[in-house]
């Protein structure tokens, strides 16, 4: 398997779920690939799962470590043709328990975060190029205690969209991959109770059509397809990859 010989790639928050399967693939497709990480043992673990990879310790929602992270890059790479916006928080709280604090954490690392990443690295992208924005059907589901998590994810899908008729002149191609209900260490962290995540599982369970959870490896394999020459021909568009969830908000 050959679709990403000899390009370059980077996976934000890659050390679990669909970020670490997504270098698992790209790597058995050829690219040479970095990772970030905010935990350094994460980052160590998935050093040691995926073998040949760089490991980039990163604060998806610090602003200030983006230009860092590009000036990393940029002293050992020749440019960068794949950038996969994965990083993420996936907090899900009641209205009336949001304060400002929790709002900005998940702002700057879902939105804030990845628009002043691209920034960065827009010197390094190559041309031809390709950057995935990782959004989510819970930007077009009303899912209880999604509201912040799902404003930021469609605020990401917005930004493909605009991005992608900025960029698409310089070779840069600019899309959204969303996940569906996906089984992932990330439910874990939603930082609510244990009867109500449970509560939460069963109600998102309940929601798919097809009667199952995603994959991590479903998601990186549509990851690889926006990934590659393959899809050149997509841009500012959504790959939903949800078990049919997204029909039930168009019914």
């Amino acid at each position: 398997m050959s679709r990403l010989t000899g390009k370059y790639a980077l996976i934000t928050g890659g050390t679990s779920g669909i970020g670490l399967e997504t270098a698992r693939q790209f790597i058995a497709e050829g690219a040479t690939v970095a990772i970030t990480g905010r935990s350094a043992s994460g980052l160590t673990a998935a050093g040691e799962t995926l073998g040949d990879v760089v490991l980039l310790h990163n604060d998806a929602g610090d602003i200030g470590q983006q230009p860092v992270l590009a000036a990393q890059l940029a002293k050992s790479w020749p440019r960068l043709d794949i950038l996969y916006i994965n990083a993420g928080d996936v907090t899900h709280l009641p209205l009336q328990e949001w304060d400002e604090q929790r709002y900005d954490q998940l702002m700057n690392t879902n939105l804030k975060g990845p628009l002043f990443l691209i920034q960065a690295l827009l010197p390094l992208l190559g041309n031809p190029a390709s950057v995935i924005l990782c959004g989510s059907v819970s930007a077009h589901i009303g899912l209880a205690q999604s509201s912040v998590y799902a404003a930021s994810k469609a605020g990401i899908l917005s930004l493909a969209r605009s991005l992608s008729a900025e960029l698409h002149p310089r070779g840069i191609r600019v899309n959204g991959l969303s996940p569906g209900p996906t089984a992932t260490p990330a439910l874990g962290k939603l930082g609510l109770p244990a009867q109500a995540e449970q509560e939460l599982r069963e109600e998102i369970h309940a929601l798919v059509p097809i009667g199952r959870m995603g994959t991590a490896l479903e998601l990186a394999k549509a990851a690889v397809f926006l990934a590659s020459d393959e899809s050149s021909y997509m841009v500012g568009s959504e790959l939903l990859i949800d078990g049919g969830v997204g029909n039930l908000a168009r019914s």
